[in-house]
């Protein structure tokens, strides 16, 4: 819940820190002491549009910090900000923060890292709601409507299985319509795929291909250089007076020696030379091969150039590498194997298609069922609170329209959901920008909230002015209700009614001072007689009567009772 509201020069305010509390927080005052001020204060820190001329005149800059407390670390925000690479503790409070400067340049923060005012924003409003946003994105918006149901019937998981089974069947839609296309084009260019196969198939190319040539080419390139180099190698090894001579000598000698003297240094010295002389032999052989063996090659320098030359010219073609060529060959004769096989493909992916339809469709189907028996539920709740809200001749309908047509089915099913109301007995019941009045529309997003009360994530409300238009027994109601909800959230209310602020667990007086500038004030209420005297004004006006602190002090005894 929101703790701490800190405020620095916005418009008539200076200097504010606000403790917050749980439950029931009422802000009263005057008329242009500065409530809407306070709230507007309190959306900058939330995410809000922002204006140069919430700056305090005479400053250079303004910021508002609100500090959220929770008992644990479950509310959705500490997952989105965990996504954001912004970690808090469990420990730690969450600190909104926003400063604007006098030419309109503003910066966001969130526990002192610099974020996006979006990301503020998307934070702000899972934390909270105030009301006048739900006129934007709520009851008057149809389009919110299916998700306001769906989050009273905990149709998350309903919801889950029907985003899978609709995002299979997308992607079997795609691929059949993709192959489709292909294969139409493909059909088209049957023959000029066909000829570039066969032409593949000629050329043959081979992995490492490339490579191969180029060695064969500089090796045949070097054919003479060679050859001469291999035939010095050889007479200097075998010629006269060569190694091979020199080693055999050795041997000559050590053998003469091994046969006068047995000593184990002279027989591993024979043994050495034994493995060079073998050594020699080999290296021997092999020039020989080399040196001799350019015209058992298979191809011949000229034959390697024109290999090279088509196999470029056909990477060229296809543009792609010589290595790529094998695999191009591949892929265009599976093309051509669709293009000849085509209905079968067609069918195995029309069947797969069919499949995840059906699979959707009966996720879809089950959530709708639950949306329906969700809706009566819905229904039957909302009325048994509107009469206490003076709204007993209201009848509430949430509709849900199955949709027909395949190609308006989304990921979050196949309905259409709508609330409507008739305000008078005899009416066809219609959408409520329609047909309700403000007061009405006031009454029935109390209630509505009053339903949704556990439902409802954002721990804390703010409604400004709710019971605008009311008085007396409905101004009651209202203060009813709004007690309620503060059971289940930290409810914060601008209210002008008595009967309201009588059922307040913390009362704020909102007030300003005029010297040489105007500055707004806001001040708690710590005992019952601030409290009293402070509704006996709301009652009389400026000057408090005795009877204004009698019903005062009755409409307080009423909130204990």
């Amino acid at each position: 819940m929101l703790t701490h509201l800190s405020i620095r020069n916005i418009v008539l305010i200076e200097a504010l820190d606000l403790e917050c509390h749980n439950g029931l927080l009422t802000l009263t005052g005057e008329t242009g002491a500065g409530k809407s001020i306070l709230l507007d204060s309190l959306g900058l820190a939330l995410g809000m549009r922002a204006e140069a001329g919430l700056v305090r005149k005479g400053a250079d800059k303004s910021s508002v910090t609100a500090t959220f407390t929770f008992a644990d670390q479950s509310h959705p925000v500490f997952a989105l900000l965990a996504e954001q690479d912004i970690d808090i503790d469990e420990s730690e409070d969450i600190m909104l923060r926003r400063s604007l400067t006098a030419d309109g340049r503003g910066r966001a923060f969130i526990n002192d890292q610099p974020v996006s005012v979006s990301l503020l924003k998307t934070v702000g409003s899972s934390l909270v709601e105030i009301h006048g946003q739900f006129e934007a994105q709520g009851l008057l918006h149809v389009k919110t409507h299916k998700h306001v149901l769906d989050r009273y019937g905990e149709h998350q998981p309903l919801l889950s299985a029907v985003e899978t089974a609709w995002t299979g069947w997308q992607i079997a839609r795609e691929k059949l319509e993709e192959t489709k296309a292909t294969l139409a084009k493909n059909k088209e260019d049957q023959d000029y795929i066909k000829h570039m196969v066969e032409e593949l198939e000629r050329l043959s190319p081979e992995d490492g291909e490339e490579d191969s040539l180029m060695k064969k080419r500089a090796l045949l390139g070097n054919r003479e250089k060679l050859s001469e180099a291999m035939q010095q190698c050889q007479h200097t090894l075998s010629g006269e007076n060569g190694a091979e001579d020199m080693i055999a000598q050795a041997q000559g000698r050590l053998g003469r020696l091994l046969d006068d003297i047995d000593h184990t240094g002279l027989h591993a010295a024979a043994e050495a030379l034994d493995r060079a002389s073998a050594e020699l032999a080999e290296a021997l052989s092999e020039i020989e091969t080399l040196g001799y063996g350019f015209d058992d090659e298979e191809m011949s320098l000229d034959m390697i150039e024109e290999r090279l030359f088509a196999l470029r010219d056909c990477a060229r073609k296809h543009s792609c590498t010589i290595g790529e060529l094998p695999e191009k060959r591949d892929e265009l004769a599976e093309q051509l194997s669709m293009i000849e096989h085509q209905d079968d493909a067609i069918f195995e992916l029309e069947k797969a298609e069919e499949t995840a339809r059906i699979a959707y469709q009966k996720a879809a189907a089950e959530l709708s069922r639950q949306r329906h028996d969700t809706a009566r539920k819905l229904e039957k709740l909302l009325v048994q609170e509107l009469p206490m809200l003076k709204l007993d001749k209201v009848q509430f309908v949430a509709e849900v329209q199955n949709i027909e047509d395949p190609d308006q089915w989304t990921a979050e099913g196949a309905d259409n959901v709508r609330f409507l109301v008739a305000t008078n007995p005899g009416q066809t019941p219609e959408p409520l920008q329609k047909v309700a009045s403000g007061g009405e529309l006031s009454r029935l997003t109390l209630a509505f909230k009053v339903v949704m009360a556990g439902k409802n994530r954002v721990p804390s409300l703010v409604f400004d002015e709710i019971d605008s238009g009311v008085g007396g027994a409905v101004a009651d109601a209202v203060g009813t209700h709004l007690k309620k909800l503060s059971q289940h959230h930290q409810v914060l209310v601008v209210t002008h009614s008595p009967q309201v602020a009588a059922k307040a667990d913390h009362h704020w007086v909102i007030s300003k001072s005029q010297d040489e500038t105007t500055v707004t004030h806001v001040e708690p209420l710590k005992s019952v007689e601030e409290k009293q005297e402070e509704i006996a004004r709301m009652l009389s006006g400026q000057d408090v009567t005795e009877e204004a602190r009698a019903a005062a002090a009755k409409l307080i005894e009423s909130k204990a009772a």
